[in-house]
């Protein structure tokens, strides 16, 4: 954990709260991130792709990684749409995914899976940054999502806040492993539920 971050030094029984305090200060209300995330879900579900108009989960059934894809490309175009000069989409590969304009520390990165409560992040997410990457460490925006079944589409699950650091995130031991997953503790202290079904 660097020294940048908001837990450097502070005991593990505080990390709640300091949470929650980043929470309050953050530019974007629990409202608006719950309303951006939800709104781009329904926007994907509402959307005619082709000349035909075809639509997902009607005509198509994309895996949960492009579904994960447009949440990635939405969310941010959503709030960008909404508040054109405080938010905007990343365009370099070393920035975050969501940008706040004003002041970059307040960017955020998306995490999204249709595991009903992890998230994951490739083996890197483990490692501190190189000066050509994007910093692992800063605030997340993490969202779960169900998968296609017969019976009905999927639905949003569970959307979290909350700032993760690179010694957050457990790396696959095995030499060809390519995922992280997070630590028990850093999970369940550094992310706050906003919405769950």
């Amino acid at each position: 954990m660097n020294s940048s971050s908001p837990y450097h030094d502070k005991p593990q029984r505080d990390w709640r709260g300091i949470t929650q305090d980043l929470l309050r200060h953050y530019p974007l209300s629990p409202e608006d991130m719950v309303n951006a995330s939800l709104e781009s879900w329904k926007g994907i579900f509402d959307t005619g792709i082709g000349t035909e108009g075809f639509k997902i989960g009607k005509d198509i059934f994309p895996s949960p990684q492009m579904m994960g894809f447009f949440l990635h490309e939405l969310i941010p175009l959503n709030l960008h749409a909404k508040y054109p000069n405080l938010w905007k989409k990343d365009i370099e590969v070393s920035e975050k995914d969501i940008i706040y304009i004003p002041d970059i520390k307040y960017s955020m990165e998306i995490k999204t899976s249709s595991h009903p409560d992890k998230i994951f992040g490739n083996r890197s997410y483990a490692q501190p940054a190189t000066s050509t990457k994007k910093d692992k460490s800063g605030y997340y925006l993490a969202i779960n999502f169900e998968k296609f079944s017969k019976n009905r589409n999927p639905r949003i699950r569970l959307i979290r806040f909350g700032w993760l650091d690179y010694t957050d995130w457990i790396g696959q031991r095995a030499a060809t492993g390519q995922q992280a997953h997070l630590k028990p503790e850093s999970e369940s202290n550094k992310l706050l539920a906003l919405f769950s079904l």
